[in-house]
């Protein structure tokens, strides 16, 4: 599996959607609603050519890492994102009280 340190993400705030830098030239992206401090990550995608690569865990690790140091809190909704959150115990901080 490729280093998540490696992956440049971008955060589009006027289209509510972190983009992850993969490799050549594809990005992943996870879009979501803003409530105050709570982003709701409503939509997640990796390009159909890199799937069943680990690239969604790339994706996930970038963007919660970011949404991390940006200090917003997140409900997941997208089905990936639940199923992410819900095997890995490390960014269960990041759960907002609902």
């Amino acid at each position: 599996m490729t280093n998540t340190s490696n992956h440049h993400v971008t955060h589009d705030k006027d289209n509510r959607t972190y983009f992850v830098d993969l490799v050549d030239g594809y990005q992943a992206k996870v879009s979501y609603q803003i409530s105050g401090n709570v982003l709701t990550l409503d939509h997640s995608s990796v390009p159909d050519a890199l799937r069943g690569q680990g690239y969604a865990s790339i994706m996930m690790e970038a963007v919660l890492k970011v949404i991390d140091e940006e200090g917003f809190k997140v409900i997941p909704q997208c089905s990936y994102v639940v199923h992410y959150m819900g095997k890995h115990d490390e960014w269960h901080h990041l759960l907002a009280s609902q």
